[in-house]
């Protein structure tokens, strides 16, 4: 190994985008520029691989690194897995991926480029974002990290006080999106109505359509026969336009779309609660587009957050209502790149 200073570097694999990032061994970022590239998946998994090593190289050129000092490599893949490394149906990818053992590729494309074997970690992108929010709420502290992103879906991680996520004995653990959420606490009207759809084909009512973008339209079903002269009852939009709609309004003050969003902050409070019993997590990080800087206003964020606080908080122990804290999320877009990348680092520290 180079005496120059170690690196372990973070591919984050999307559908569409590839984003490359990476840490020093303290675990302290290089760079919050990320190296970008399009996933090319509609030309076969090498080209995929190819994309994935030109992504560190560029990444190693712009911080005037070298591959001898790359220690480890982590990769961020969405799931779900048929076993490590290898991948499973995937609705975002060409169906000819089903089976694709992206760990051994890696691994060898890595090796082929550095000269050397590179430790190559695979995971869960919701699970490895976590790993990148989780260092950056607890600081110093050794502390456990819960991670709920509300987005298309519900993102969501457990981070043990390793820095290390949940990953479960068939790489399905944490899927925590799809318990079921209590919907006896969430009104009359919603306890009255028959459980909303969830994509996953569930039909107790999964946490993850009463939280997400994925609910909105079935709120909107229930709740706009209540606003009979809302712009929005008489609008020709496909109702997912109109679901997409109400964020925007309700940085207006909209009635409707905050009543929308008001409970969905009491549903992911609940989860969050329910959680807890089970894991007891020091800090709780909410991340997803309704608390982006860039999408919504403080005073909506902090409605937001404060609704899921006060939903939480008559279900949570004494030391947790004292202790617990519930967060917005800090990387964003980063997340993924350098959890991995940190997991990468923490794996190695764990075998020395």
């Amino acid at each position: 190994m180079s005496s120059l200073p170690r690196v372990f570097i973070g591919t984050d694999s999307g559908a569409t985008t590839s984003k490359t990032g990476g840490v020093w061994a303290d675990g302290s970022p290089i760079s919050t520029h990320l190296r970008q590239s399009t996933t090319n998946s509609q030309d076969g998994t090498a080209a995929v691989v190819r994309g994935w090593v030109e992504g560190v190289e560029g990444f190693l050129a712009d911080n005037q690194l070298a591959w001898s000092q790359v220690a480890g490599v982590g990769l961020a893949l969405p799931g779900p897995y048929q076993s490590y490394g290898v991948l499973d149906f995937s609705a975002n990818l060409p169906a000819s991926f089903t089976g694709w053992n992206f760990f051994t590729d890696y691994s060898a494309a890595l090796a082929a480029k550095a000269g050397r074997p590179i430790p190559l970690v695979v995971g869960n992108d919701g699970d490895l974002g976590g790993v990148g929010e989780a260092a950056r709420a607890r600081g110093e502290q050794k502390a456990a990290v819960v991670l709920l992103a509300p987005g298309s879906g519900l993102g969501t991680a457990y981070i043990d006080a390793r820095g290390l996520p949940l990953s479960g004995d068939h790489l399905a653990g944490m899927e925590a999106g799809h318990m079921p959420a209590p919907l006896h606490l969430l009104g009359t009207k919603l306890a009255a109505a028959a459980p909303f759809r969830c994509g996953c084909g569930r039909d107790w009512g999964c946490v993850e359509a009463y939280t997400t973008i994925s609910g909105l339209p079935q709120y909107l079903d229930l709740l706009l026969p209540n606003y009979p002269g809302h712009p929005l009852a008489t609008s020709a939009e496909t109702p997912k336009h109109k679901a997409l709609s109400l964020r925007g309004l309700a940085q207006k003050g909209d009635a409707l779309a905050l009543e929308i969003f008001d409970l969905q902050a009491r549903a992911l409070g609940l989860h969050v609660a329910n959680l807890a019993m089970a894991l007891d997590p020091g800090f709780v990080v909410i991340g997803g587009g309704l608390i982006d800087p860039e999408s919504t206003t403080p005073q909506f964020r902090e409605r937001y957050l404060e609704n899921i606080r006060r939903a939480a908080a008559p279900y949570l122990f004494p030391s947790q209502r004292r202790c617990m804290k519930i967060t917005p999320a800090a990387l964003g877009e980063l997340s993924q790149a350098i959890g991995a990348a940190l997991t990468a680092l923490y794996t190695a520290q764990a075998a020395a």
